[in-house]
C-alpha cells in the first residue's frame, strides 16, 4: 500500500434478533456492534424514532461526530501549520435529515460550530479563516454530497 492510499476495515455485527429475526416490523431490535480489532466496542441501534435503542448510537449520530471530529483535527493541522496556539476547542454540531415520502432519506446539511480558543488575540482573525482551510482538507466532509457549513467562534484564552 502505498502513502496516499489508506484502507479502512470493521465488522458491524447484527444483535437484534429477538428469537423470530426480521418475521414481522416490529419483531426485531436494531441493536448491533461496531467492531474494530483493538478498540472498544461501538454499541449501535436506530435512532428511536425508527424504533432504536435511545441509549446506543445511531448511524446519524456518527456520521455528525465523524464530520465533527475530522474539521476538528484538520483544523487543529492548519493551527500549526500557521503558528496559531490553540488552547481549546468545542463544537456543538447539528444535522438536518429530511426523510421522503418513499421511506428514503438524506442529509441535507450539517453546521458546525465549533468554539476555538487561541492564546493570542492578535490571531483570532487567522484563527477564524483557518476554519475554510481545514474544510478544504478534511477528508470526511470531502466525502459527502452536501453542504457542511461553519459558524465558527474565536475567542482569547
Amino acid at each position: 500500500m502505498s502513502l496516499s492510499e489508506h484502507r479502512y476495515a470493521l465488522t458491524v455485527q447484527w444483535t437484534g434478533n429477538l428469537g423470530e429475526g426480521t418475521s414481522s416490523y416490529r419483531g426485531y431490535s436494531r441493536d448491533h456492534d461496531v467492531l474494530i480489532p483493538g478498540l472498544p466496542v461501538i454499541k449501535g441501534s436506530a435512532d428511536p424514532t425508527f424504533h432504536g435503542d435511545r441509549e446506543r448510537y445511531n448511524p446519524e449520530q456518527l456520521l455528525l461526530a465523524a464530520l465533527a471530529q475530522c474539521h476538528m483535527l484538520s483544523y487543529l493541522h492548519q493551527a500549526v501549520k500557521h503558528g496559531v496556539v490553540v488552547t481549546g476547542y468545542r463544537d456543538d454540531a447539528s444535522g438536518l435529515l429530511r426523510l421522503n415520502r418513499d421511506g428514503s432519506g438524506q442529509f441535507e446539511s450539517v453546521t458546525l460550530r465549533p468554539r476555538v480558543t487561541v492564546a493570542d488575540g492578535s490571531q483570532a482573525d487567522l484563527a477564524a479563516r483557518l476554519h475554510h482551510d481545514a474544510n478544504q482538507v478534511c477528508f470526511i466532509a470531502r466525502s459527502v454530497n452536501f453542504p457542511v457549513e461553519h459558524a465558527p467562534e474565536t475567542v482569547v484564552g
